[in-house]
């Protein structure tokens, strides 16, 4: 072969097979190595663009359905936004289905698994809210059963559907939260991303439903100056209008039941939102394996702070429970609901102090604690940071707004002074809670390093000595002495532990105590405290529209953001 018919071959192979460790070979259709060294997957960003744009539609598209159903003037029925939500839980259960068959049937379909993502007690948590939404939702059946013979048919249709998606999507998520997907990249990523908005949608639905139960103004509006108790302002959204009667008697106790169930559909599906999104990241991702720490979840040595924190949550949950019959008591004068509000801002006042002070001193630990930083970035971290700082601005809106108006009134009487120093003692403890969680969550895991114990021998008991044989050393090695091991054993529990403990004691005990605080300062705004609306300052200053306005889109970030700092401080106390 002549020189000119060998550079002849060798253009021809590399344009039509490809240079070695390029792509455009047949063996290597979709990678694409660089110089620098990672393979590439040739259509990932053409399926994450795809992906995200029929995420934007879909949520934007609720979002409008949404917003509409929820004013009276506006002609878009509660069965056309029920319709559309059946056709999305339809069309994401028979995707998460397909998923399931597919990937049991393809062996290479999940080589890699993130260790970081769906930890256990976030499945878990998952879990139990999908079980609370199943009982809901049979109690709405059981509800709008009652309206099938002058109502639509849709709404009983609706919540049937959602009854199977969440079987499905929280058997999909239980098994499958870990997957790095390998094949069918594409279709993985457009499924993963229909399920994100799907669940967004449904979040968006059951927070319009429960801010509209707890908000709306009666027709006309009496008086915009002075609310007179909560009576004046809430009109529970029926399931059916005036005209339609329920055709049998139970259907008020199963309507008032479905809705203290709202606050665990609402958290199900930002929890499934979340682990979507962690499985969307994760799509054809390589993962090393040690990288994932295996942490026990003991209570051990940590007394203070579960104690002090189930203390505060007791004695909000009393404070609560006063406070909500007051607010519900039509027979109840001005004077006992001002006392009740005063009661509640006092409680409130003391939770936040308390746990602004055990911030502190966990961030001091933090400052002379030497754990390196986490060095690898994962999908899961990274979320977690984004909606921790993300959902805080809906609590940060609300009491900066609040801070205004009171001091745009110059904070006169008690109430206005309670409720100005709640709001800026809220703001502070977000501050310092997001610090200690995100430092936290950055930091490697305790690694106990055992000392090496000297071990003095015992005179009583035989030594080996040059003469003994193999054999004798043998069994020596194999049967120690007992007093030797008691002895070991003495030492470890005497030296090691005292030396160990003291950081990793004071970071679990703030750990325990913020996460039992943050479940209380959950439980009253998701159950229905309003004291936004129960104290009438902020809606004389800024009027009743735009105020309503502001709480409804801020308070549920703040509800979702102390739920998602119990699952991050959970994680903290672990690894503390």
């Amino acid at each position: 072969m002549t020189a000119k018919d060998r550079e002849t071959e060798e253009a021809y192979l590399s344009n039509n097979i490809g240079a070695p460790g390029q792509a455009g070979g047949p063996c290597e259709p979709d990678l694409n190595v660089s110089s620098s060294g990672p393979v590439k997957e040739r259509g990932r960003n053409w399926g994450w663009m795809l992906s995200g744009i029929i995420c934007v539609n879909i949520l934007i598209l609720g979002c409008a359905l949404v917003s509409g159903s929820a004013y009276s003037n506006v002609n878009i029925s509660t069965p056309d936004l029920q319709i559309f939500l059946i056709i999305l839980l339809l069309l994401t259960s028979i995707w998460m289905i397909y998923y399931v068959s597919y990937t049991a049937r393809q062996e290479n379909a999940v080589d890699y698994k993130d260790g970081h993502a769906g930890p256990i007690w976030l499945r878990g948590g998952l879990v139990l809210f999908g079980l609370l939404s199943i009982i809901m939702d049979i109690f709405k059946i059981a509800s709008y059963v009652g309206y099938l013979h002058c109502d639509s048919a849709v709404k009983v249709a609706f919540p049937v559907v959602q009854f199977v998606f969440i079987l499905v999507q929280t058997y999909f998520l239980w098994i499958h939260a870990k997957d790095c997907v390998q094949i069918q990249k594409n279709i993985t990523r457009c499924g993963l991303m229909l399920t994100l908005s799907t669940n967004l949608v449904v979040w968006m639905t059951a927070v319009t439903e429960e801010s509209v139960h707890q908000t709306t103004i009666p027709e006309p509006p009496s008086n915009y100056s002075k609310y007179h108790g909560r009576s004046t302002y809430i009109n529970k959204a029926g399931y059916g209008d005036d005209k339609c009667k329920c055709s049998h008697t139970s259907c008020s106790i199963f309507k008032e039941a479905y809705y203290y169930l709202y606050p665990f559909n609402i958290e199900y599906s930002l929890f499934a939102s979340a682990m979507a999104y962690v499985l969307w990241k994760n799509v054809g991702r390589i993962v090393e394996e040690h990288t994932h720490h295996h942490i026990k979840f003991r209570l051990r040595d940590v007394f203070i702070g579960p104690v002090a924190g189930i203390l505060l949550v007791v004695a909000g949950l009393a404070t609560f429970i006063v406070y909500e019959m007051e607010m519900k008591n039509d027979d109840s004068d001005d004077d006992n609901k001002d006392r009740a509000v005063m009661m509640h801002f006092v409680m409130n006042i003391v939770i936040l102090t308390l746990m602004s002070v055990s911030t502190v001193i966990g961030c001091t630990i933090f400052k002379v604690d030497h754990r390196e930083h986490v060095s690898d970035k994962n999908p899961t971290r990274t979320l977690d940071v984004g909606l921790l700082v993300g959902a805080s601005l809906g609590q940060f809106i609300i009491s900066y707004y609040t801070i205004v108006a009171m001091v745009g009134t110059g904070a006169k009487g008690y109430l206005n002074r309670l409720n100005l120093t709640w709001s800026i003692l809220m703001v502070i403890q977000l501050g310092l809670q997001n610090f200690f969680i995100i430092e936290g969550l950055h930091r490697e895991p305790f690694h106990e390093v055992h000392p090496v114990v000297t071990v003095v021998a015992n005179p009583y008991v035989l030594q080996p000595s040059k003469e003994m044989t193999g054999l004798e050393l043998s069994d020596k090695d194999t049967n120690p002495s007992p007093v030797l091991t008691a002895h070991n054993q003495h030492s470890h529990a005497a030296e090691h532990r005292p030396k160990l403990l003291w950081k990793r004691r004071v970071l679990k005990e703030v750990s325990v105590f913020l996460l039992l605080g943050n479940i209380i300062l959950w439980i009253m705004p998701a159950f229905g405290a309003r004291p936004q609306f129960d104290h009438d300052t902020e809606t004389e200053f800024y009027k009743f529209n735009m105020w309503a306005a502001v709480v409804n889109v801020g308070l549920p970030f703040g509800i979702f953001y102390r739920m998602h700092s119990v699952a991050s401080l959970f994680e903290v106390f672990l690894t503390s």
